[in-house]
């Protein structure tokens, strides 16, 4: 398997809402960075996971364990988030399956 991307974690605990301006004020905090092994999730599987198909999902899959604590992770770098739908620990790897997110906050 090989581990050619880097994902990179992210935490919004640092963001406060500010009731005068009614918008968020702060940065998402870059919580850890680690190598992955990124692949879709093929759509039969996604169907029997979640029930429809989500072309948006992918599957990471890690030799670090992920941070326990974090809200979106980012491939690459690229312009997409991806947020937690379930994660699995196998004998060998760390697997999170992670979904676009909608952009909210």
């Amino acid at each position: 398997m090989i581990f050619n991307h880097r994902i990179r974690f992210y935490s919004k605990a640092e963001r406060k809402y500010n009731p005068r301006t009614h918008q968020y004020e702060g940065e998402p905090k870059l919580v850890d960075s680690i190598p992955a092994n990124v692949t879709d999730v093929g759509t039969n599987r996604s169907v029997q996971l979640f029930g429809n198909y989500n072309q948006n999902s992918k599957v990471v899959r890690t030799i670090k364990e992920p941070p326990s604590v974090w809200d979106y992770v980012m491939i690459d770098n690229h312009g997409a988030k991806y947020v937690l739908q379930t994660s699995r620990k196998p004998l060998k790897y760390y697997t999170l399956i992670v979904g676009e997110s909608n952009g909210k906050n």
